[in-house]
């Protein structure tokens, strides 16, 4: 009789032992995501002085985001001071002309990044190099290179020195002075022919 009681007794003991085991299992448990990769990325990933960057992030949480650019490469520089020969064999002293730089491009600045963690944002450089962009939020980090050629030689700040009329006016004068010559001696010659042909002029 003892002895039921006795396993009675550890049987119940074990019984409540095992009902918070059984509660706490039976509770939902959060569920476990992943870590976020961030990313950024450009486009195009060239582009001539004057064009625009886009700069695209994703996996990073809303609110702000900060963009710092390094810029590598010298930046434009005026022609340097030399001489240019004219067609005549004269020389022309030509010096460094100053022009004006647009406003330099910021190298940092913010945005903000949506409820879905993504933004997009454009830049336009300034000067020509190579362009290091990072955007980072709290340990939350990703970059994207970019490069700026120079402009294209026919547009402005291509970088060619301007054709002055100077230089051209004398073989253009040259060469209208020697087509109205051979225009003038092939009527002279027609007309000296006719002139034999009808025996004008002659005794």
């Amino acid at each position: 009789m003892r002895l039921s009681r006795i396993i009675m007794a550890f049987t119940v003991g074990l019984a409540v032992a095992a009902v918070p085991t059984a509660a706490g299992a039976a509770q939902p448990q959060p569920p476990v995501y992943p870590p976020t990769e961030v990313s950024l990325t450009i486009e195009p990933p060239a582009i001539r002085l004057g064009g625009t960057f886009t700069l695209r992030g994703t996996g990073f949480a809303a609110g702000e985001v900060r963009i710092d650019v390094e810029i590598s490469g010298n930046p434009n520089a005026a022609p340097a001071q030399g001489t240019v020969r004219r067609s005549d064999g004269s020389a022309v002293a030509m010096s460094a002309v100053a022009y004006q730089q647009p406003q330099p491009a910021p190298t940092t600045f913010t945005v903000t990044a949506l409820g879905d963690g993504t933004f997009t944002v454009t830049y336009k450089p300034s000067r020509t190099g190579r362009h290091h962009f990072t955007a980072t939020q709290g340990k939350r980090a990703d970059d994207a290179t970019g490069i700026v050629l120079p402009a294209r030689p026919d547009r402005p700040g291509g970088g060619n020195l301007p054709v002055t009329g100077d230089s051209l006016s004398t073989p253009v004068k040259l060469g209208g002075g020697l087509a109205g010559a051979g225009a003038l001696l092939v009527l002279l010659s027609l007309a000296w022919r006719r002139r034999g042909r009808f025996g004008i002029g002659s005794r």
